[in-house]
């Protein structure tokens, strides 16, 4: 398997960028996003949490993303979160890039997101979109980055 340290390594990952919802006439917003990410557990599984804060909404969006049967080519994926439930989709992955789409005609419901690196390390520019049956649709622009862990000495300097 290509060895990318998105999604794939345990850490923590901050985002931003712009989000534009079908529900709000089309108007780009800022997000910031966070995930956290786990060692894998014995079978494998890369449980990750995935947070996201839209400006001008209160609520922090919260997803979970479980990453298995991994091979070379690719991997099988689950999202779960309050609007849509649990849904299950396929990824891909190539030296550059972490993709990933779901399509559930039966739910309404597809989408896709890719992680392309870039050229500063532990950075990936990203693209997503989702649709559902109602016609409620999401476009997102972004990049995320690895969150520089703090050393013990600078955690013990700050506790003084």
């Amino acid at each position: 398997m290509t060895k990318h340290p998105f999604i794939f390594e345990p850490g923590h990952w901050l985002g931003e960028g712009k989000i534009t919802l079908s529900m709000m006439e089309e108007k780009e917003l800022p997000f910031f996003t966070r995930w956290t990410i786990p060692l894998a557990d014995e079978k494998g599984m890369i449980h990750a949490m995935q947070e996201i804060q839209i400006a001008g909404l209160s609520d922090i969006m919260q997803n979970e993303f479980t990453f298995f049967d991994q091979s070379k080519e690719g991997f099988a994926i689950q999202l779960d979160n309050q609007s849509i439930g649990k849904v299950v989709g396929a990824g891909r992955i190539n030296p550059d890039v972490i993709a990933w789409e779901f399509r559930l005609g039966h739910l309404g419901f597809e989408g896709f997101e890719f992680y392309e690196l870039s050229k500063e390390p532990d950075v990936y520019q990203m693209h997503a979109e989702y649709a559902t049956a109602d016609d409620f649709r999401t476009i997102i622009h972004g990049k995320v980055w690895r969150k520089l862990e703090e050393t013990s000495e600078e955690q013990s300097s700050e506790s003084k």
